[in-house]
């Protein structure tokens, strides 16, 4: 029997799809971030972004509820336009924040006041751009739950050390979140490696905001304190 008449008969891999739960998770904690920031440091009036990035999360569940595994250009556009929307709004308050510790503002003059709002925006960040590295990477969770590329965007250590025998692993959104955590603090690669052009412009990225907010809003607070 021809080889090729058996691989047709062979039974395809079901989708490999992931909760939806921590990714909308991870949305709604970037919301509540967002509504506790100082008026100054967010983008629009204060409901805007919050109602924006619920209305969005709201269409990708109904179009895709429970695990996320139904590849549509259409909830492939919504995604990247949450995605785009936490990113725009975090990248705007970590400006804002910047400007104001240059020039001064409200929340500069009091040390719990300025670790409480370099905080949120910080953790805005790790939030934004873990999700940006989750639909990104591999053509989006939907499309890593049918098929891992030979070479990802991303190479997890699961991808790099071939003893571990992950063939039918995955990333999820833990994986992610543990990926834009470590580059916010340590401001490079950890375990996790940039191989396409855009990983490597996002991760660059990233390291620059988070060292933005981590050096100017810990000497300010020092001197506030001093």
């Amino acid at each position: 029997m021809d080889p090729r008449d058996e691989s047709r008969h062979e039974p395809r891999q079901a989708p490999y799809g992931e909760a939806r739960w921590p990714m909308a998770a991870a949305v709604i904690a970037a919301a509540v971030l967002t509504l506790l920031l100082p008026d100054d440091l967010r983008l629009g009036p204060r409901w805007a972004l919050p109602v924006v990035e619920g209305l969005l999360l709201v269409a990708l569940i109904a179009g895709d509820p429970g695990r996320i595994s139904r590849r549509s250009n259409a909830l492939r556009g919504v995604s990247i336009a949450l995605v785009g929307v936490l990113a725009c709004g975090a990248i705007w308050s970590t400006l804002r924040l910047t400007d104001d510790l240059v020039h001064g503002g409200d929340e500069t003059n009091s040390a719990d006041a300025l670790l409480q709002a370099g905080g949120s925006v910080w953790a805005s960040t790790v939030l934004a751009f873990s999700l940006l590295y989750f639909e990104l990477d591999s053509g989006g969770p939907a499309a890593r739950a049918h098929h891992m590329p030979p070479t990802p965007a991303l190479a997890f250590p699961q991808h790099l050390s071939p003893e571990l025998n992950a063939t039918h692993w995955r990333p999820r959104y833990i994986d992610y979140l543990y990926l834009g955590f470590t580059n916010a603090t340590a401001f490079s690669p950890t375990d996790v490696m940039p191989l396409s052009p855009w990983a490597k412009i996002v991760m660059a990225v990233q390291s620059v905001v988070s060292l933005l907010i981590l050096g100017l809003v810990i000497a300010r607070a020092v001197n506030v304190l001093a």
